[in-house]
């Protein structure tokens, strides 16, 4: 779970994407090897014993650690810059690991109120049955995040750019907020990976990832991580998974080590078509408003710039030109039902466009007041921008937006 001191030489990311990684072994495979155990054979009861006591490096179990899953912890830890990196079977794992790390009863979180869906109801609900008090301000509000500080705040926990409507939040106010106060900040990095942006750079303290999104890249399994400190992954987050059980499959681990190999070209390609669709949905007649970082009309643009690469990334939200709420759901309905090339799918990151309907799949657990709060109208639809020509992308979304 640390990243390989023989790699650690190599500075250029499009480099560590492909190399850093575990040892090959004694057959010197040039690709990563697939370890699919359960169970490793030990050398002596005495190794054994103090393998599993963590005084001598060495697997022990399959929920506690595998080759190929430290492979990709490697390479992503790499990626991000940081000590170490942890892995889960999915993001949301992630975060439920993290938290239950890191927070006891009468702890208090702070979260933006456009996190994603989920985040919010594990944090804001599940995690309140167990005494564990929550925030909720402003994305882009570094007033609010510091006047939430309380004397139990431990945890600042933002999503940047969010999801769906890609507010963009300050990541070096935020960390010093939390710096300030004897807490903790964790990015979730999902949208820009660290091919576009490095929260640590800034001052994050744990950077957490779905890797079912684009650190896969082609929609085939799930996964999770945090990359933070040597002591925060030793100390705090793996005893967790090894009482938790949020263990990665090596499988999952393989696809999504693989799929970090092409991370950067992919999220350029991706994201310049994110930009010239968001361009063209701006002119649009049918659209209302578009969300896009890399927009000059977006809010946050200036920031997002600085912190992402210069790059918006490769998801956009936007929301058809409609006279209220019933007409919006019913437009956005429209438009997604009208496709015929890209697919109505929740998920985001696959080199397919995907297109779904925040309001009533994402944060359709949510009640109607937290999505107007997060600002997840009935009106708005999602599209992760795949690696479709941009014609044809363009002419879907159009076969049910030139009806308005």
């Amino acid at each position: 779970m640390t990243a390989d001191s023989k790699k650690t030489e190599v500075r250029h990311r499009d480099t560590l994407a492909v190399r850093a990684a575990v040892e090959p072994s004694q057959y010197g495979e040039n690709s990563e090897a697939l370890y699919l155990t359960s169970g490793y054979v030990q050398p002596s009861a005495a190794a054994a014993a103090a393998r599993f006591a963590g005084d001598e490096e060495g697997f022990t179990y399959g929920r506690y650690g595998n080759p190929t899953v430290a492979s990709f912890e490697q390479r992503l830890a790499a990626l991000e810059g940081a000590e170490a990196c942890i892995s889960t079977a999915s993001g949301m794992s992630a975060i439920l690991m993290m938290c239950m790390g890191l927070l006891k009863a009468g702890d208090h979180v702070i979260c933006s109120h456009s996190m994603f869906g989920s985040t919010i109801k594990l944090i804001g609900s599940d995690l309140a049955k167990f005494g564990v008090e929550s925030t909720f301000v402003p994305q882009t509000d570094a007033l609010a995040w510091k006047a939430a500080i309380q004397p139990n705040t431990k945890l600042l926990f933002a999503e940047t750019p969010t999801n769906p409507l890609t507010d963009v939040c300050d990541i070096r106010a935020l960390a010093d907020i939390a710096h300030n106060a004897g807490a903790l900040l964790a990015l979730d990095n999902c949208f820009a990976t660290p091919a576009l942006q490095r929260p640590m750079e800034f001052g994050a303290d744990i950077v957490m990832h779905s890797g079912t999104k684009y650190l896969d890249g082609q929609g085939r399994v799930m996964a999770g991580a945090l990359c933070a400190s040597q002591e925060l992954v030793t100390k705090t987050f793996l005893p967790v998974l090894k009482s938790g059980g949020m263990t990665l499959a090596p499988f999952n681990a393989w696809v999504v080590l693989k799929g970090l190999e092409t991370l950067d070209i992919r999220m350029q390609a991706q994201s310049a078509r994110a930009l010239a669709l968001a361009q063209w949905l701006q002119n649009h007649p049918g659209v209302a408003r578009v969300h896009y970082p890399g927009l000059s009309s977006h809010p946050q643009h200036a920031l997002a710039m600085a912190q992402q690469s210069n790059c918006g990334g490769a998801v956009l939200s936007f929301e058809v030109r409609a006279g209220d709420a019933d007409e919006g759901r019913a437009r956005a309905f429209h438009v997604l039902d009208s496709l015929q090339t890209l697919s109505l799918s929740t998920n985001l990151g696959d080199t397919k466009t995907l297109c779904a309907h925040p309001a009533s799949t994402s944060h359709g657990r949510l009640t109607e007041a937290q999505r107007q709060t997060a600002g997840v109208v009935q009106g708005l639809v999602r599209v992760a921008v795949g690696l479709e020509h941009l014609s044809d992308i363009q002419t879907d979304l159009d076969r049910g937006l030139s009806r308005f």
